[in-house]
């Protein structure tokens, strides 16, 4: 059977555990095991019907899941591989409760999944957006709950300022026809926002913004223009609506599949999204659902974040 393209195929392939052994090993050990992970000796041997390594060297035990999102993990690769398929093609995402009954795992431990797929969905790449004939698209949006969906008296705990003062702040750089970048921001002054277009926008690219002062300076680096939506939404080739349509639909992913997310973890969300719409299809580009899915599964080696983590109670990452 080749390689699975929808969903009743991916669960259809999985659901054999000598396959999908075979398939974890493609991306974890694409030339075979050498070493081992954990004290890098080369002599081991193989467990068939355990489908597990002997290190001779550290006396120890290792799987294919060994140094990467999975490890550590009790449940089948079956059930991994299908929660990834459906993080990577649901357009909307993928809540830990609908995971939960889809899967027949506890909700907590289908909320610690989708913290760990996300992980492998992040863009760690340092190439810079536009170029020499490119154009890119810089904003900000607000996260958080709408003052008129609110109580009164939650609304007068709540909002306390206008601007956004009670959200979180998320940037985004688009190149048109081409990925976006995001990020969780502080706030939305100067100094935070254009070493972020400095770091991932190529200089003398076009770029448009709408009329936030903090954009002021990028003239020096860019052919930077400005649009005023207290005047208009387009002007030409100016405007942010690519943008625009990128901030809809992690609104609706935010409000409608997730209903509410904490602010610490709320760039995991949002790089899900953004891993989504880097990587849809186009009218000049071919990628379906499997290919998105071989993508994710080639970033899960690597990575690694633990409940401890997750919940706040350990480690930096909590707090990012």
């Amino acid at each position: 059977m080749n390689t699975p393209k929808t969903l009743q195929e991916a669960i259809k392939y999985f659901a054999d555990p000598d396959r999908t052994f075979a398939y974890a090993l493609t991306w974890r050990w694409p030339d075979g095991v050498i070493t081992c992970p954990r004290c890098g000796s080369d002599k081991h041997s193989f467990i068939g019907t355990r489908r597990i390594w002997f290190c001779k060297g550290c006396r120890k035990q290792f799987t294919v899941k060994i140094g990467t999102i999975f490890e550590d993990s009790p449940l089948g690769l079956d059930k991994w591989m299908a929660a990834m398929w459906m993080i990577c093609n649901c357009k909307n995402g993928v809540s830990s409760w609908e995971l939960h009954r889809a899967l027949g795992v506890t909700q907590k431990s289908a909320w610690f999944m989708l913290h760990r797929l996300r992980l492998a969905l992040q863009d760690d790449s340092s190439v810079k957006l536009g170029g020499p004939g490119s154009e890119v698209e810089v904003d900000e949006t607000f996260i958080g709950g709408k003052a008129r969906n609110m109580h009164v008296d939650k609304r007068e705990r709540r909002i306390t300022g206008t601007g956004g003062k009670d959200k979180a702040a998320v940037m985004g750089i688009l190149e048109r026809g081409g990925a976006i970048k995001t990020k969780v921001v502080d706030d939305r002054k100067a100094t935070t926002l254009l070493p972020e277009v400095r770091r991932h926008v190529a200089a003398g690219t076009a770029l448009y913004t709408d009329a936030l002062q903090s954009y002021d300076n990028l003239a020096v680096d860019y052919a930077h223009q400005i649009i005023d939506h207290a005047e208009k939404y387009v002007e030409g080739r100016v405007h942010t609506n690519g943008l625009e349509n990128f901030w809809s639909l992690l609104k609706r992913t935010l409000g409608g599949t997730y209903v509410s997310v904490e602010p610490f973890h709320l760039f995991r969300y949002v790089d899900a999204q953004v891993f989504r719409f880097n990587n849809r299809a186009t009218k000049h580009r071919v990628f379906d659902d499997g290919d998105r899915f071989a993508l994710a599964m080639s970033q899960v080696t690597g990575k690694r974040i633990v409940y401890k983590e997750l919940t706040g109670k350990t480690g930096s990452e909590a707090q990012a």
